[in-house]
């Protein structure tokens, strides 16, 4: 790998990918791609997790133990991906994904299990937090460590998220790690090099509807985003554009494209190399142009390179095997899990409408406009099956009508026209017309299960709840559409979320100013029957504390004289104990005994972020009576159901 720093290295680089630009060129003129024979090939993310559902970074020790080359490392270290071998579309085809997929997911999960973790297959999972998006998670790769460091410097700040859904999240983060939160499951077509763009253009189109069945990712950091949150999350994690004139357009590496494709997938690269600076260099192989003059295929690393930093959703892939060059295009818009049959689901359905819909259309771009599909495609990110499509009749449909009504037909017809089986075809595409029908998509199941779980404990533990419900559920193999809902407490993890003051803390705080008055606060601890009220400056951070007792002085003083607004600067107490999330929770108990205080308020990085009082300790010495008590019952049940009745005679 190049210095990416260098210029010279770079105007090296940049001559190099010029020329793979212009013998792609040559090739597609000189049919020198493969035809006639069509493939389909997948990828899958996966999670590593602990016992108790949370992030688990021990990729580079479970590769290891696995010791197989479909197996291969991600950004972080608590991921994982594999890699199938490409598939010729023959009728049984999705069977054989369907084993193959089962079958390296099993080889990972024993591998894991060895090691005393697990695999998730989830679009992003609900456990995580911030802080695990930390460079000590990076997976000791030096691509990625200069992958980071030139965005960051093309950047020039903190990578910002901000979104909003049902609930609306904005932080600022100083890596490219929250890409990590990512998995996909990514499905390649083989496309002859004479009919990529009307395919590609076909994709497209079809990107919208297989998204609005297929989502699965709602939620982030707690925060019930997008229904596939993923979308937005990966475009903004990796967003090196800077401030500029609201004049000028300014366009970020993940995307779905600004138009249809006209003649060639040579469009796609040059626009890209002309949009985006480079960002890794590396090993260029030999000339090009040269091999061409000679009569050999050339692998054209450096454009492969560039591509591999420009993350269209539905992505043209270049691939040289045994001196045979062909292309593909790259759905990367599909979430991991939430089973492996959904998961062969959502390849059907896009195989069969890509196929089905090409039959039908002819050129797809009479039919409809390009920004209206693309904003649809936006559209079903954010609400799911709740959304609404503009399609090629000039009408916008509803997702699930237009799926139900029309596009499952066209599916149907495209498998059949690829030469799918019947029995593969009904199989899978009932899967997506019974989720579809039921508008149980994984997004839906997930908001619906926590929402059941309202009030039961903190968010973090829900979140765990609902996790190990998923991953039960998951190995289960049974489509989303049939799982019932999570319930509370499911399972013993819900014990572990509260060893950190993170997953005890009260998160949703009502504070006062400074310069506020002190009867605000008193209000405040009267309307939502609290006895501590934090005070913070408008950067959100903690400058001080209002208890119950202090307001019972100010009262107790003001007996018999006249009462003036008094500030909340004169009576807040300024020399605070504080905790960080990630204390423990024995070590808060320790601290609030140890100083005779009943609250603590939760800083990270110098920001009240949450606050922990003696009442959350009632709540789950509750919890665990409960447990104490319906355990030995049923041990004493058990006991006496043990002893044997005496002999009659």
């Amino acid at each position: 790998m190049g210095d990416h720093r260098d210029p010279e290295n770079l105007r090296i680089f940049m001559q190099r990918l010029l020329d793979d630009v212009r013998a792609l060129d040559q090739m597609i003129r000189g049919d020198l791609f493969e035809q006639g024979v069509t493939r389909i090939g997948a990828e899958q993310e996966l999670f590593l997790v602990d016992s108790v559902h949370r992030p688990a970074p021990r990729s580079m020790e479970l590769l290891e133990r696995i010791d197989d080359p479909h197996f291969t490392t991600e950004l972080a270290r608590f991921n994982l991906e594999f890699n199938l071998d490409p598939l010729e579309l023959t009728p049984d085809c999705l069977s054989r994904l369907h084993e193959d997929l089962e079958t390296h997911l099993g080889h990972a999960r024993a591998a894991a299990r060895e090691m005393g973790i697990d695999v998730l297959m989830t679009g992003i999972l609900p456990t995580l937090e911030k802080e695990d998006m930390s460079l000590d998670n990076m997976t000791p790769n030096p691509r990625y460590f200069a992958l980071n460091q030139v965005m960051r410097e093309i950047r020039g700040s903190d990578f910002r998220l901000h979104m909003k859904g049902q609930d609306e999240m904005s932080l600022r983060h100083d890596s490219v790690m929250l890409e990590a939160c990512n998995t996909s499951f990514q499905v390649h077509l083989q496309v002859s090099a004479e009919d990529f763009a009307r395919v590609y253009n076909v994709a497209q189109l079809a990107a919208a509807p297989v998204l609005a069945a297929a989502v699965g990712s709602p939620l982030l950091f707690g925060r019930r985003l997008w229904h596939e949150t993923r979308i937005a999350l990966f475009q903004q994690s990796v967003d090196t554009r800077k401030a500029a004139s609201h004049r000028r357009a300014q366009y970020p590496r993940v995307s779905f494209g600004e138009r249809w494709l006209d003649d060639s997938v040579v469009e796609i690269f040059q626009e890209d190399i002309a949009r985006f600076r480079l960002l890794l260099t590396g090993d260029m192989g030999p000339d090009p142009l040269e091999l061409l003059a000679r009569g050999e295929i050339p692998d054209l690393k450096a454009l492969r390179m560039h591509n591999g930093t420009v993350y269209r959703w539905n992505r043209p892939c270049l691939g040289v095997v045994d001196g045979v060059a062909h292309l593909r295009i790259e759905n990367r818009m599909l979430p991991a899990g939430p089973t492996v049959v959904d998961e062969v689901a959502n390849a059907a359905f896009w195989f069969g409408l890509v196929k089905g819909l090409g039959v039908d259309l002819g050129d797809v771009r009479r039919e409809i406009d390009f920004d209206r599909v693309r904003k649809s495609f936006q559209s079903v990110a954010r609400n799911g099956l709740d959304s609404q499509i503009y399609w090629l009749d000039g009408r916008v449909r509803p997702a699930r009508e237009l799926i139900l009504d029309e596009l499952l037909l066209r599916a149907r017809d495209g498998l059949d026209a690829l030469g799918v089986s019947e029995q593969d075809r009904d199989r899978y595409l009932g899967v997506i017309e019974d989720r579809v029908d039921s508008g149980r998509t994984a997004s839906r199941w997930l908001l619906d299960s926590l929402a059941s779980m309202d009030g039961d404990g903190t968010n973090y533990e829900r979140l765990m709840q609902l996790t190990a419900s998923f991953k039960g559920h998951q190995e289960g193999g049974e489509p989303v559409h049939a799982w019932p809902l999570a319930r509370a407490r499911e399972s013993n993890a819900w014990h572990h979320s509260y060893r950190r003051v993170a997953g005890l803390m009260t998160t949703d705080l009502f504070t006062v100013d400074p310069d506020d008055v002190v009867d605000l606060a008193a209000s405040l601890m009267d309307w939502r029957h609290i006895r501590h009220v934090p005070v913070e400056d408008a950067e959100h951070r903690l400058v001080g504390l209002v208890t119950h007792r202090t307001l019972m002085r100010v009262l107790a003083h003001s007996i018999g004289r006249e009462r003036r607004p008094i500030a909340v600067h004169e009576v807040m107490q300024r020399e605070l104990i504080t905790v960080g999330p990630e204390t423990s929770t024995l070590e808060a108990i320790n601290t609030m005994r140890e100083h005779g205080i009943a609250c603590l308020p939760v800083v990270e990085h110098g920001r009240l972020v949450g606050i922990l009082t003696e009442r959350d300790f009632m709540k789950i010495a509750k919890q665990l009576l409960e447990d104490f008590l319906r355990r030995g019952a049923m041990e004493s049940r058990t006991s006496s159901e043990a002893v044997p009745e005496s002999d009659p005679a």
